[in-house]
């Protein structure tokens, strides 16, 4: 598992299903860049419980998402034609109908080991043929990515536990906060809080403490 933050978010090229209806080849994150903050998120696969209440949760925030100029996408190993089957079945009966934002579809199970988040790996029985060690699906995995394309904050659970949409968008307000602000933001800090302001000798005495 690795640790994005701070560091340039992974790109790629791939399958995705857009607008709830439309697969398009060659969607990329870097169509983001310069110009919004991006909630990327994986969950492990679809036609299951516990991810249309992600989903539907996310969608649900889409707008306040929207209003602070960030855009959710989803991504998860199934295929493109997987994502619309699901799509198709409303949200009574366990399907995702609704769901607007982008589901990328990772078939080469890169993006996910790319992020830190696949489930499983890759290795050789004693045939010498290739065998997964596990059921390389994704883990949870979310990743606050700022204008620049670079990761500003992750959380990965684990498959039976789902995320809190509230803590992504709170969390994203402390970002858009320090980015504007210059001041940080301390334990359970919400939006309308007040920050803290970080200074040379405040930095000083950290360290000194420290």
């Amino acid at each position: 598992m690795s640790v994005l933050v701070g560091k340039l978010a992974p790109q790629f090229t791939a399958k995705a299903l857009i607008n709830g209806e439309e697969i398009v080849d060659d969607f990329s994150l870097e169509q983001y860049l310069g110009n919004k903050h991006v909630i990327f998120f994986f969950y492990p696969k679809d036609f299951t419980f516990v991810c249309p209440t992600e989903l539907h949760a996310f969608q649900d925030k889409l707008k306040e998402f929207e209003s602070r100029n960030c855009a959710v996408v989803a991504c998860s190993t199934d295929s493109e034609e997987s994502h619309w089957g699901w799509l198709q079945v409303p949200k009574a009966k366990g399907g995702i109908e609704g769901i607007t934002y982008p589901l990328v579809a990772d078939t080469s199970k890169t993006i996910s080991m790319n992020f830190g988040v696949l489930f499983g790996d890759y290795d050789y029985n004693d045939e010498g043929e290739m065998v997964a060690t596990g059921p390389m699906i994704a883990f949870r995995g979310l990743f606050l990515i700022d204008k620049d394309g670079i990761v500003r904050h992750q959380v990965v659970n684990d498959l039976p536990l789902g995320r809190s949409v509230d803590e992504a968008l709170r969390t994203l307000d402390a970002l858009q906060y320090f980015e504007e602000k210059g001041e940080v933001c301390p334990a359970n800090w919400k939006k309308g809080d007040k920050a803290l302001v970080e200074t040379h000798a405040s930095v000083a005495n950290y360290l000194a403490g420290h």
